[in-house]
């Protein structure tokens, strides 16, 4: 199957009228996660929240598409999650995605963490030892050699999600993170910006290296040179996008705009250039990568790439569902899903501030 692209979906409910788990948790005032709870039968919820998220369903008339369960023998699947993301506003609109098209699906969202010095790939063998049908990997681990070393020897048919370039025998969702990047850089130059930093992203991931390639095709193509000193690593963290904003900051000839590549690297881009006494956008322009809620709770707003997450993973249990319903796991590694991305332009970037020449009297 040749990649497919795809708009992401805005709203499942605008699409089709019916509620969403998302609708229901709003309306009971808890997590999705604890309104799949609730769904799935869990004892752990307390009695009084089970009754609150049980009225909402009754009020909106939410019902988890059960056609599945009408199939002779159909039994619900479970779906492996297996995460270690360093940003926590990624992972919960990576999770909240999840559920909500598990939900959909009736299949079940069997949620694990690797711990700090767990071995990656004894994660994995426990994850398919408690019974999963198939696995979907966020980044990083979407690209960990010893998971997908694991899940490949297993059988167990995997979705990497965000991966640059996928493995073979792995479906992949993912955007065009190299003209994203592009199209950032292109927007700070149109801007007037001619010195551009940028934060890279961690370094094992095939996406960071897509961005920063990006990121260099839009200074070629505006000939303006590249300069190995307006690059510095991060990981991702927001302590790494504290350590790269201090050292591009500390330049000689400091850039007027940093591009970082991810939210939680700008907003620490951010942090550092408030430190400084440095006025955003008026000083600095920052912009990010990935849209999440983080963008839009810190002062001033970030002008970012939005990545739709959110649909990235729903798009991912429901492929995996719908191959594993059918039998067709086999074909799963022919299955590329691009999305769209979109440039969302808030309050962090302007035009660099003009100051004059400093005049020494004569």
């Amino acid at each position: 199957m040749p990649d497919t692209l795809r708009k992401p979906r805005t709203s499942r409910s605008r699409q089709t009228g019916a509620p969403t788990i998302s609708d229901v948790a709003t309306l009971a005032g808890v997590s999705m996660m604890t309104v799949s709870r609730v769904i799935n039968a869990d004892a752990k919820v307390r009695q009084s929240t089970r009754e609150k998220v049980n009225a909402a369903i009754a009020e909106l008339n939410y019902a988890p598409n059960r056609a599945a369960r009408s199939l002779a023998g159909a039994a619900q699947m479970r779906i492996g999650l297996l995460y270690s993301n360093p940003s926590e506003a990624f992972l919960s609109a990576f999770i909240v995605g999840s559920l909500e098209e598990a939900s959909r699906s009736d299949a079940q969202i069997i949620v694990r963490k690797l711990e700090d010095g767990e071995d990656p790939g004894h994660a994995t063998e426990r994850m398919i030892a408690g019974g999963v049908d198939g696995v979907v990997l966020p980044p990083p681990l979407c690209e960990a050699p010893e998971v997908l070393a694991v899940l490949r020897k297993a059988g167990v048919p995997t979705v990497a999600v965000t991966t640059a370039r996928p493995e073979d025998g792995v479906a992949a969702v993912m955007i065009d993170d190299h003209t994203a990047a592009r199209e950032m850089t292109a927007h700070l130059i149109g801007l007037g910006h001619q010195r551009i930093g940028f934060i890279l992203g961690h370094p094992d991931l095939t996406a960071s290296g897509e961005r920063l390639i990006g990121y260099r095709e839009a200074l070629e193509s505006a000939g303006i040179a590249f300069d190995e000193a307006l690059v510095a690593q991060g990981y991702f963290t927001y302590r790494s996008g504290l350590d790269a904003a201090e050292a591009l900051l500390s330049l000689d000839d400091a850039p007027s705009a940093i591009f970082a590549s991810n939210d939680d690297m700008a907003a620490a881009t951010v942090a550092i250039a408030h430190r400084r006494g440095l006025d955003v956008p008026g000083d600095l322009t920052v912009c990010g990568f990935d849209d999440v809620a983080l963008a839009t709770t810190i002062w001033p707003e970030l002008t970012t790439i939005q990545q739709p997450i959110a649909e990235m993973s729903r798009c991912a249990v429901e492929l995996l569902v719908s191959l594993l319903r059918n039998k067709r796991t086999s074909e799963i590694g022919a299955h590329r899903i691009k999305l769209d991305h979109t440039l969302v332009r808030r309050q962090s970037d302007a035009a660099p501030r003009r100051r004059p020449s400093l005049r020494v009297p004569g």
